[in-house]
């Protein structure tokens, strides 16, 4: 559906609808669900105090999209039927048992609008290691030209050709899979539902989660893509990365839990692995003590290979479309299955 063409006049009227301050949406953004639902019906807000403020006031709210959930929403907004997220991930509300605690609470997350720029994170971070840039930025901040022997030590590495594992074929995984071709990388990867000899259109080889390491010890590079659940906790522990060559350069987009940090530490420090990109940790904001800001073969940021500044117009453009849906009685698209854990 093209979100242009939603009116005030082709969605019914619904109980107030807030929106706390989600820093992505702009005022055109905020327009917009004025635009489609009128001025009355949206409660535009800003702060967690607004937020709690603006639903105790309107205990009456149906539907609510923010990134901040109050701990006493239930006693809040009776009438809640629907959480909008902003994020894809949804482990912060599953670990306080929200979406069994009143049906028919329905929870939406916004997967798929993070593909394109986690996927151009990814593939910055792999150039980034491949073509030794934290070195050049070193001799370019100190005015400095190497000599013929520094220089070899600076060669970098081709990825064409090269082999990538992709943990996790959901939304972002396959969009990593297909710029990875473009790159002529070697593309394997593990599905949580695959079976033994299955395959995948999105990778040249497809193994089971069973088969995890057999896939890790053939990559040069590892990108971890899956949601954080119960099945996915330390999913990359120290067995794991031992398998996985000297050489290899590990990605992890997705949760700071998917993989054994202190592990991964180790692995860092003793060298079983070549280097890694990490946009999560385990605990976020990161210690100042912990070892990892300080390795030269690390790259850090801080939770923000999905953050863009069209995520709030992407975000709208979803959130709209769900809006239509649910004003139709038509399914809602990305709602969170419980028992999966996304």
């Amino acid at each position: 559906m093209n979100v242009d063409d939603v009116t005030e006049q082709s969605i019914h009227p619904v109980a107030p609808l807030v929106v706390t301050d989600f820093q992505g949406f702009e005022p055109p953004d905020i327009d917009r669900l004025y635009q489609a639902l009128g001025r009355d019906r949206v409660l535009a807000v800003n702060g967690r105090e607004a937020l709690c403020d603006a639903l105790t006031q309107h205990p009456e709210t149906d539907v609510l999209c923010s990134g901040w959930i109050p701990d006493d929403l239930i006693s809040l907004t009776p009438n809640l039927r629907w959480i909008q997220l902003p994020s894809a991930g949804a482990d912060h509300l599953l670990r306080n048992g929200l979406p069994q605690s009143r049906l028919p609470l329905v929870i939406t997350t916004s997967s798929g609008i993070h593909a394109t720029p986690i996927t151009e994170y990814v593939f910055g971070s792999l150039l980034l290691h491949a073509w030794h840039w934290r070195r050049l930025l070193a001799l370019q901040r100190d005015h400095t030209w190497p000599d013929d022997s520094e220089r070899e030590g600076l060669r970098g590495y081709e990825l064409f050709g090269s082999t990538i594992g992709i943990v996790g074929l959901g939304h972002i995984g396959r969009h990593i899979a297909h710029l990875a071709r473009a790159f002529g990388m070697h593309v394997v990867g593990v599905r949580r539902s695959a079976t033994t000899g299955e395959s995948d259109p999105d990778v040249d080889r497809l193994y089971p989660p069973e088969k995890l390491r057999d896939m890790l010890s053939t990559c040069d590079h590892v990108v971890v893509a899956v949601p954080s659940t119960s099945e996915t906790h330390n999913l990359i522990g120290e067995g794991e990365l031992r398998v996985m060559r000297r050489t290899a350069f590990l990605v992890n987009i997705a949760r700071g839990d998917v993989i054994d940090e202190d592990a991964l530490v180790r692995a860092l420090t003793q060298h079983w692995i070549g280097g890694a990109g990490l946009d999560v940790m385990a605990h976020e904001p990161l210690s100042p003590s912990s070892p990892l800001w300080s390795l030269p073969n690390v790259y850090l940021s801080p939770h923000i290979s999905g953050a863009t500044r069209r995520y709030g117009s992407l975000l709208m453009d979803l959130f709209l479309d769900n809006l239509h849906r649910y004003q139709e009685g038509q399914p809602l698209l990305n709602v969170l299955d419980p028992m999966r854990g996304y």
